[in-house]
C-alpha cells in the first residue's frame, strides 16, 4: 500500500504531527510504503488560476516543491491530510496543497462522468486538531473539502477530529483520540 501523509502545520511537534506519527507507526508495522511531506518546510506557490491544467496540459504547470507532492498523491492508495484549525479553517499551508490538487480535475469536471484524472477508489484520512473543545465549532470544515476530494477519486473518506487540544502535544493525553486514529488506520492499512 502506498500512503502519502501531508502535514499542514507549522509546528513539527504539534498535535496533528502526533496523530500522523501514530498513524505512521501502524503503517510501518504493516510494511506500507509511506511518503511524508511537511508543507511548511517547502517552497511553493498557491494555485495561480492559469487554467493550464484544463487545456494546455493535464497537470499543474507550476514548477516548485509541490510537483513531487502532486505526483505522490496521484500514485497513492491512501492520502492523509493533517492540519490544525486556524481561524475556523485548515492552515494556509494545507489550503495551498488542496488548491493545487485542482489540477487533478478534468476540464468542465462538474459535467463529466469521470471528473478526475485520478483513479477512483482511493482512501483519505482527514485529520483536524483544534484548541476549541466544542465539537460543534468548526464542524463545517471537513464537509466542504470532502465533496471535492470525493470528486477527485477519494471515495473512502474518514475524518479524525481532536477537539480541545490547544497546547502542543496535548493530544498525547487523549487516549480516545489516539484509539480513533489506530482504529481508522487499521481498517484501511493492510
Amino acid at each position: 500500500m502506498k500512503i502519502v501523509c501531508i502535514s499542514g502545520s507549522p509546528r513539527k511537534n504539534g498535535n496533528s504531527a502526533v496523530l500522523l506519527q501514530e498513524l505512521n507507526s501502524i503503517a510501518d508495522n504493516a510494511k506500507a510504503n509511506i511518503q511524508s511531506f511537511n508543507v511548511n518546510s517547502m517552497t511553493y506557490k498557491g494555485c495561480q488560476a492559469c487554467m493550464s491544467c484544463k487545456g494546455k496540459t493535464e497537470e499543474c504547470v507550476i514548477s516548485d516543491d509541490f510537483e513531487k507532492v502532486l505526483k505522490a498523491i496521484s500514485e497513492c492508495d491512501l492520502l492523509v491530510l493533517a492540519s490544525p484549525v486556524y481561524f475556523a479553517d485548515v492552515t494556509a499551508q494545507m489550503k495551498a496543497i488542496i488548491d493545487r490538487m485542482y489540477s487533478f480535475l478534468v476540464p468542465n469536471f462538474m459535467q463529466q462522468e469521470k471528473p478526475s484524472r485520478l483513479e477512483a477508489g482511493k482512501s483519505l484520512i482527514f485529520i483536524l486538531t483544534q484548541g476549541q473543545p466544542d465539537e460543534k465549532m468548526f464542524a463545517d470544515i471537513y464537509p466542504k473539502y470532502e465533496m471535492f476530494l470525493k470528486i477527485m477519486g477519494f471515495t473512502d473518506t474518514h475524518l479524525i477530529r481532536a477537539c480541545g487540544v490547544l497546547e502542543a502535544g496535548a493530544v498525547k493525553q487523549r487516549e480516545d483520540i489516539l484509539e480513533n486514529v489506530r482504529t481508522v488506520a487499521k481498517s484501511i492499512i493492510q
